[in-house]
């Protein structure tokens, strides 16, 4: 990845002069190339990942799990040591499993994703692991993962926080089978305890019992994930029990796996075709996806735009004006800041509801908006689960991220309207989007053609 110019402390967000047309070649999935590099680890031999996502969550993954023992070979579309890259260019990472051990120490930084999907992966290793990362990483819930993996067989010392920093003490393989899990603060937790379970001696049988389970669709995709990889797995939406997932012990098979765009990170890039009454098209959108993101082709659409997904991949059309929403986010709550900073800007009232489980991101996200917001001159109200956002005209000032990608370029969003919005630490988006300002700028660029910064 090249090194991009040093970013100020404040960056200024640009005004859209005009209706935005541009082409923006979205990177890779973070949640597929993070579990894919999880479930590549665990195989029984080699396997390709293909376009992954090169950003800090995903390289905090790949230097763990190197770390525990894994191979991690970096090549272009030449050939490697090894193999071949599969057909079709582009970057690929080879994965070359091997004997997982310790002692070793994993940086988790603030990735959710990292610092849960890991520790399964530590309890099948010989010798201690141990967790730690950003100071925000402590205040993150893995209670989930801690009390599921000790009902498993697993030995773990957090001194009793249920949270980072803490060791995993593996001893080579896990037991496996029945455990009882309230997943409630994060889909995490369950997707987290069957990537794994494979290679548990008796697989896994997952029971949430807590209260309604937000982000489904990340649990669909690992699901999807596990299958396509060799995994048995049953779970509700296949006549199971409700809440329950079984996961029968056996090989995964090594894959050529071609990761598709990051949807979530598209979203920025459709709210400025909606926002500026513009047009923007992301190639490669798929047609059939588990991803959460997808969910912007109804959401934008219903505010007040319009989208025709074709060979070309997505294009989405704003219309003119930008119309309030009433909509239940439970399931894709990582794309509420971005349907915040469009509902801030539109011609009616929203509430953004079902997603109470925010406060537990990389920032309370909604306490984070509702200050944000109204800072500009909003008037955004904090609800018991979610926000109501009644459109105000805002004014130019300092919207701070709190080390949030999400914050940071639905900030973006508010400043293709709103003159003189300064965004605190938008190099944060490194987080999954690695060059997200340029990116940016290049849509905003007169003729702008195809954006097509990968990472």
């Amino acid at each position: 990845m090249t090194e991009s110019p040093a970013l100020p402390a404040l960056w200024p967000a640009p005004v859209a002069s005009g209706a935005v047309d541009a082409t923006v070649t979205v990177p890779g999935s973070k949640s597929v190339t993070n579990r894919g590099l999880v479930l590549a680890a665990l195989s029984s031999e080699p396997g390709w990942l293909r376009r992954p996502l090169r950003s800090r969550d995903t390289l905090l993954m790949a230097e763990a799990l190197r770390t525990l023992g894994v191979g991690i070979e970096e090549t272009a579309s030449s050939s490697s040591a090894g193999g071949q890259p599969p057909a079709g260019g582009g970057e690929a990472w080879r994965i070359i499993p091997a004997g997982l051990h310790g002692p070793a120490t994993v940086d988790v930084g603030n990735a959710g994703t990292v610092m849960r999907f890991l520790p399964p992966v530590a309890a099948l290793a010989d010798g201690p692991i141990r967790f730690d990362g950003d100071p925000r990483s402590y205040e993150r819930p893995l209670g989930g993962v801690i009390e599921g993996l000790r009902a498993l067989g697993a030995r773990i010392d957090d001194d009793g926080r249920g949270a980072l920093p803490m060791t995993v003490h593996g001893g080579g393989a896990l037991d496996g089978g029945p455990v009882e899990i309230d997943a409630s603060s994060s889909s995490q937790f369950v997707s987290a305890l069957l990537l794994s379970a494979p290679r548990f001696n008796q697989g896994v049988e997952v029971r949430h019992v807590g209260s309604a389970l937000p982000s489904m669709p990340h649990i669909r995709m690992t699901v999807d994930m596990l299958r396509c990889a060799g995994a048995q797995v049953d779970t509700p939406e296949a006549g199971g029990e409700p809440n329950v997932w079984r996961v029968t012990p056996g090989a995964l098979l090594g894959r050529d796996l071609v990761v598709e765009p990051d949807l979530s990170n598209a979203q920025p890039f459709l709210a400025a075709a909606l926002v500026t009454g513009g047009r923007v098209t992301i190639p490669d959108w798929p047609e059939h996806t588990t991803q959460p993101g997808d969910a912007l082709r109804e959401i934008f659409t219903t505010m007040g735009g319009s989208c025709e997904l074709t060979d070309n991949g997505l294009t989405f059309t704003g219309g003119g004006a930008v119309h309030g929403i009433d909509v239940d986010l439970s399931e894709v709550g990582e794309l509420t800041p971005g349907i915040a900073a469009v509902a801030a800007l539109a011609d009616s009232p929203s509430t953004l509801r079902g997603v109470a489980h925010l406060r537990l991101h990389e920032t309370d996200r909604l306490a984070a908006l509702t200050k944000e917001l109204n800072d500009l001159g909003g008037d955004v109200t904090e609800t018991a689960d979610g926000l109501h956002i009644r459109p105000r005209p805002l004014h130019g000032g300092v919207f701070h991220t709190y080390e949030d990608h999400r914050l940071a370029t639905a900030a973006a969003v508010i400043g293709l309207a709103v003159k003189g919005v300064e965004v605190e630490n938008v190099a944060t988006t490194a987080k999954t989007l690695p060059d997200f300002p340029a990116m940016w700028t290049d849509m905003l660029a007169p003729a702008s053609g195809p954006t097509s910064r990968r990472a």
